[in-house]
């Protein structure tokens, strides 16, 4: 468990020497640990090292590491796909669900809430066919329907940069998306959080303007399977 505290202090070094570059707090940005793939004790390591949000991309796992992490006060995101037959059981548990990528999804959720339930959109600015998310073109006609539905809490943009090529102009995109968003003051919107960067480019995401980064191998180290 040593190893994950040394590379939570290598991220926070990184994270102050990228929010030095353009003049903002590193406390303002939040690291959300992508845990798939690791057990309920390295993740309470990580928490125990001060990573106090986790994210899942599978709602089945999610629901057995929160049942194990109960006497924590971790708070959890969805940060994976989410399949409309699957948003009863992640209301449980989740604080936030970052993957909204379609009108669809939204009122099922809606739906299914107990209570106002803050969500980022998710959208594409790669244009990869194997991303999910709303195109960039659909997100400010898609946050005016959803914006209307009462246990939705619309806070925010999320994205994925691509994988093979300078994710910088997909961080752009989602910054001047939001920007623009903020300029319409669209009812029951707010465009609070920025969740972009990933293990491989999050210093690159936090110069572009993000405010939340979804971080696993270099938290926990590879992927144990």
């Amino acid at each position: 468990m040593e190893l994950i505290k040394e590379n939570i202090e290598k991220i926070r070094e990184k994270i102050h020497k990228a929010c030095a570059k353009t003049g903002r707090d590193p406390d303002s940005v939040v690291i959300v640990g992508a845990c798939k793939h690791n057990t309920p004790e390295r993740i309470e390591a990580a928490y125990n090292y001060g990573i106090k949000v986790m994210g899942e991309n599978i709602v089945q796992d999610a629901l057995v590491k929160y049942d194990a992490l109960k006497h924590t006060d971790i708070k959890w995101h969805m940060i994976g796909h989410l399949q409309t037959n699957k948003v009863k059981k992640i209301l449980e548990m989740a604080s936030m669900i970052q993957s909204v990528d379609s009108l669809y999804l939204a009122e099922e959720i809606n739906k299914r809430a107990s209570r106002k339930i803050p969500v980022l959109i998710e959208v594409n600015t790669s244009e990869e066919v194997t991303k999910y998310g709303t195109s960039a073109e659909q997100v400010i006609p898609m946050l005016k329907q959803i914006a209307v539905l009462e246990n939705i809490k619309i806070s925010g943009l999320m994205t994925i940069g691509p994988l093979e090529k300078d994710p910088c102009p997909a961080f752009k995109l989602l910054r001047g998306l939001k920007e623009k968003i903020e300029s319409e003051n669209i009812p029951g919107v707010s465009m609070e959080w920025l969740s972009m960067g990933m293990s491989d480019d999050y210093e690159l995401a936090i110069e572009e303007g993000a405010n939340i980064v979804r971080l696993g191998r270099v938290i926990f180290g590879e992927r144990k399977k």
